[in-house]
């Protein structure tokens, strides 16, 4: 419990990495005030949680810190400091237990997010860290004290020190809606472009109306997608599945190239992924069962016969290729396992699962204080990093917040 005479740390953010902060600033001693614009605390964490909250991954650390990309030399030391075995631990210190899944993916015993996020609560409360909702931060007033919008009107908290744990730009209406990033660059704060990240797609040209009418939400199981440079070597191949949406894709196995695809089309106009529609077949087989004669069977009845292809996969076939293709056995067999699929453009970032781009590595030290704003701290999705869906987002969450908090007890002498 912190005393009267106890340093203040503001933090803005109510996320796992500002409540990680909190925590390791409170057990320090510290009077933590953790403020945000939404009326209860947690809300994207808890919607995240909706379907089984994926804290973490149980792969090797080596492997999990390859999924960091450009950015995996800044991630790597804060996972080594708190990685996935210490967030298991931590969840564990909290009554919640965790498994790992057939995917390698951890959840907590019962799937569920709010009684983590409720037994951490009340953990973080008991050591006196004081919740201030409805506190949207806007800025420094002119003694540079962090500012806040509130019902009541503007107010400004003073504090030893400011961290920020923004979240990035999807999902605005939990309050992760970008809306700091301008206040940083007034400041002279590097701070890279928000994209979507775990993102679907728009095709280019559209579906047909047929297409989309019938197909639209129906998934593609059981396929591979490939992603090539333009030497023609490949970057990306993975098995899975993903949907067709009204007008494009989207889905697991699309969001984990979709850093690739998105980059592609802002420097090219445009991208294509190699769809391969029976990836435990071999391109030889493949073609043995398209050329084999089918006396009076139409094309449909002769490849769902002879290789399974029928629904969302057969009419995508018919939907991509020209007909003298879907008649030449060679060009066929070659479509069902690499179909160019061209995409246009990335859905909005608001809608996506995750953004890329944030305050850049560069402008903060190893504690992640801005190094322009000496007693500023960032933490959490609103730095410049991004990573797959499968509890990586997450742990580097925990693990942020976790350093900037160090950061600030370093800053702070303490």
């Amino acid at each position: 419990m912190s005393t009267p005479s106890a340093k203040c740390v503001a933090i803005v953010g109510a996320g796992p990495a500002g409540l990680m902060a909190a925590q390791v600033l409170s057990a320090a001693g510290l009077q933590v005030d953790v403020y945000d614009a939404m009326p209860s605390v947690g809300r994207k964490f808890l919607l995240a949680g909706k379907g089984g909250l994926n804290l973490t991954h149980s792969e090797p650390f080596e492997a999990f810190v390859s999924r960091y990309g450009a950015r995996q030399a800044q991630i790597e030391p804060l996972l080594r400091s708190f990685g996935a075995q210490q967030l298991r631990e931590w969840a564990q210190g909290l009554g919640v237990a965790t498994f790992v899944g057939s995917s390698g993916r951890v959840f907590p015993q019962d799937m569920k997010a709010a009684p983590l996020l409720r037994a951490w609560l009340q953990r973080l409360r008991s050591a006196g860290v004081r919740f201030h909702m409805r506190h949207r931060w806007t800025g420094w007033d002119d003694a540079s004290q962090p500012r806040f919008a509130t019902p009541q009107g503007e107010v400004t908290r003073p504090g030893d020190a400011l961290l920020l744990a923004l979240g990035g730009a999807s999902w605005a209406r939990l309050g992760s809606d970008g809306a700091w990033l301008p206040l940083l660059q007034e400041r002279g704060v590097d701070v890279a472009p928000l994209l979507p990240a775990n993102c679907g797609f728009d095709v280019e040209g559209g579906w047909s109306a047929y297409f989309s009418e019938r197909f639209a939400g129906q998934p593609f199981k059981s396929v591979a997608i490939a992603v090539r440079a333009a030497d023609g070597s490949e970057l990306f191949r993975r098995k899975g599945e993903f949907v067709a949406t009204a007008g494009g894709v989207e889905g697991s196995l699309v969001y984990a190239a979709s850093a690739l695809l998105r980059d592609a089309i802002a420097q090219q106009g445009s991208a294509v992924f190699e769809l391969d529609l029976l990836p435990g077949k071999t391109a030889d087989q493949v073609l043995a069962e398209v050329a084999h004669p089918r006396g009076s069977r139409s094309l449909s009845s002769h490849l769902k016969s002879r290789l399974a292809l029928e629904g969302i996969k057969l009419a995508l076939l018919h939907e991509l290729l020209p007909a003298e293709a879907m008649h030449d056995a060679a060009q066929l067999a070659a479509a069902i396992k690499a179909l160019p699929v061209r995409l246009a453009a990335a859905r909005p970032v608001d809608e996506a699962i995750s953004s890329a781009g944030g305050v850049r590595f560069e402008a903060m030290d190893q504690g992640l204080m801005l190094t322009s704003l000496p007693g500023v701290f960032c933490a959490g999705e609103m730095l410049d990093w991004e990573a797959p869906t499968g509890g990586y987002l997450l742990t580097a969450c925990f693990a942020s917040g976790r350093q900037a908090a160090l950061g600030a007890l370093a800053h702070l002498g303490l």
